[in-house]
């Protein structure tokens, strides 16, 4: 099964985590053995052999970089330019991996269309370019406005305006509040220039102002529902409907304090909660339930999101395990048709209307 993934921070796991992803999984976390300055030190489950060996020949890849105000306790940059500096470096990554012959960027609908071609025309996948659509997570990063336009020309084509926390352009998970004028001045911006929202991890007083303000191309790259897992980082019921009436797609996410409810970061234990791949289909279902249909859910996993081994499902050991999920929404009554729509059609589907 041909996979899509629109979740990946590959270019944060190479600088921020100092990960060679062209390497095996093994040899990653080996090296890492005994380090202990991240939670997720050798449990690593996301390299690019590993996403050849499951199949997800195409991702939507990040660049992050948070700007934090003097008072805010969060990880990140203390000015916007050293934040738009750290995506430079991310850029350069993923350039060096395109170089490499590694990675290639798919950024409209010929290259997307040609990278599918590649990819299926049935020859081993082992050496494959992994297709990647660039991403940025938080917009705190852009110095002005204007750098969406410097960023959309090397190749961006996703933003989600806010990460964690309050940010320049848009309140995220933990925070509460509007927009406000420059985010909606970002919004008008990314309309112009056709640059997708990426509604995930938007606050609900940000994400309803955001989809008021916004008639452009609208996803959720990677979240989960509310009604499972109470938490503001999780979409209610009336969110979720209201991205479907959008035409949008969302990506389920693996990371486990997403999917059980009661996680402890650091005490809980994947075995402990009881958390496996059949929970990612809970909510994938409710969803589904939800549009009536499965044409507005796909693969958005998170893997190595900050998190490792130590924060996912048991069931899974590399992101190639993604190749279980299908067997389980086929055990749930899903048809193939169906199957092929969450694994891949969905996201294709979507950007081939969004790029047309």
């Amino acid at each position: 099964m041909f996979i899509i993934d629109a979740h990946l921070d590959l270019s944060m796991n190479a600088l921020e985590w100092n990960r060679d992803l062209t390497r095996p999984l093994a040899e990653l976390n080996q090296r890492e053995e005994g380090l202990n300055d991240k939670p997720d030190r050798a449990k690593a489950v996301v390299s690019l052999p590993e996403l050849r060996k499951g199949n997800i020949g195409l991702v939507v890849a990040t660049q992050i970089g948070r700007y934090v105000a003097p008072n805010n306790p969060l990880p990140g940059w203390h000015s916007p330019e050293q934040a738009w500096a750290q995506t430079q470096g991310q850029v350069a990554w993923y350039k060096a991996m395109e170089d490499a012959g590694e990675m290639i960027q798919v950024n409209d609908l010929p290259s997307l269309e040609k990278h599918l071609a590649s990819w299926n025309d049935g020859q081993p996948t082992d050496k494959k370019p992994i297709g990647y659509i660039l991403s940025l997570e938080g917009a705190d990063s852009f110095v002005t406005v204007q750098h969406l336009e410097r960023a959309y020309n090397y190749g961006l084509r996703a933003v989600g305006p806010a990460h964690y926390g309050p940010g320049r352009y848009a309140q995220g998970t933990d925070a509460t509040g509007y927009m406000g004028a420059k985010g909606k001045e970002l919004l008008k911006e990314m309309e112009r220039l056709n640059v997708i929202l990426d509604a995930t991890h938007l606050c609900d007083d940000s994400f309803w102002e955001a989809l008021d303000n916004f008639n452009g191309h609208v996803w959720a790259s990677h979240n989960n529902c509310r009604a499972l897992v109470n938490h503001n980082r999780q979409y209610s019921d009336e969110m979720i409907k209201a991205l479907i009436d959008r035409g949008a797609v969302i990506g389920a996410a693996l990371d486990a304090w997403m999917m059980v409810p009661g996680w402890v970061r650091g005490q809980s234990t994947p075995k402990g909660m009881n958390c496996n791949l059949e929970v990612m289909v809970d909510h994938i279902d409710h969803i589904c339930q939800i549009a009536g249909n499965a044409l507005h859910i796909g693969m958005g996993s998170d893997l190595d999101g900050a998190f490792g081994r130590e924060q996912c499902p048991y069931d899974l050991e590399t992101i190639a395990d993604l190749q279980k999920v299908p067997a389980l929404l086929k055990k749930r009554g899903y048809t193939d048709a169906d199957i092929d729509n969450m694994m891949h059609g969905n996201w294709l589907r979507f950007l081939r209307k969004a790029w047309a």
